[in-house]
């Protein structure tokens, strides 16, 4: 019989399942699509993390997180339901004490956490706005008619800068249409838009405060190259002060799962 811990993070977008073991160690992840039906998603996901582990499995506890966390705390009959906040925080200090800064950008929203000697001192979240998102740069690259892996990397080939509006959605297709038009290469339009996505964030959902090394980058956008580029410049952080964990997709699900130590001694936990 092998224990196991599991964190589920069910949003609008994405829904994402963390297994760790006994040791801590992250044993199984799963990314799915929600597609608008997190009942679906979760029962699909749970499903299939269940065929990947162990026949001799026991989950003893789990935590949700996400914008369907308390749905699926019921539906799941889950120990915790976390906020995305606490989750992203508690994984972020898991993996790096000393983080200063939480930077995560997911399918549907953004934000950003401040911590101090792993506690959160201050957050923000965007609100109406969805420029900078997951969901908002796929749109853009089907738009483009380019692969959202390719996105980050036919950025990175710019060697000019070109200024986009990037205060929303509407604002920052249209100018990159009017780019388009008047003949500017697909690579400067592309690294226009994500200055233009860093600046906003920096601007609406950070809001003055101190973006203090060492800075964690997580959630699915961190896996985009020309945004990681365009912090790194914007933020002035150097490779050393900018980090993209690992797991940066899953940090969701994997604070779900590592919440359940605040809530009850496990035997073979970590503390």
């Amino acid at each position: 019989m092998t224990d196991y811990f599991m964190g589920v993070d069910v949003g609008s977008v994405s829904t994402n399942v963390a297994v760790l073991d006994s040791n801590l160690r992250l044993v199984h992840k799963l990314y799915i699509r929600t597609m608008g039906h997190p009942i679906e998603a979760t029962k699909r996901a749970i499903k299939e993390t269940g065929e990947k582990l162990p026949t001799d499995a026991v989950i003893r506890s789990v935590g949700t997180t996400g914008s369907a966390r308390n749905l699926t705390k019921v539906m799941l009959g889950a120990d915790i339901a976390k906020t995305e906040i606490t989750a992203h925080a508690v994984a972020s200090s898991f993996f790096m004490p000393d983080v200063r800064t939480i930077l995560e950008i997911g399918g549907q929203d953004s934000k950003v956490i401040v911590m101090e000697d792993g506690l959160i001192t201050d957050f923000g979240m965007n609100t109406v706005c969805a420029a900078g998102t997951g969901s908002f740069l796929d749109h853009q690259a089907r738009r483009l008619g380019i692969e959202i892996e390719d996105f980050g990397d036919i950025a990175l080939k710019s060697t000019a800068e070109l200024n986009i509006a990037g205060r929303c959605t509407v604002f920052a297709e249209s100018d990159m249409i009017h780019k388009q038009q008047t003949g500017h290469p697909m690579s400067e339009i592309l690294r226009g838009l994500c200055d233009a996505l860093v600046r906003n964030y920096i601007n609406n959902i950070c809001k003055g405060k101190l973006l203090l090394p060492p800075v964690m980058f997580q959630g699915g956008v961190a896996a985009n190259a020309g945004m990681v580029r365009a912090f790194r410049e914007l933020i002035n952080a150097g490779d050393g002060d900018l980090i993209i964990p690992e797991y940066h997709a899953s940090m969701g699900a994997i604070g779900a799962a590592l919440s359940m130590r605040e809530q009850k001694e496990i035997p073979g936990l970590i503390t």
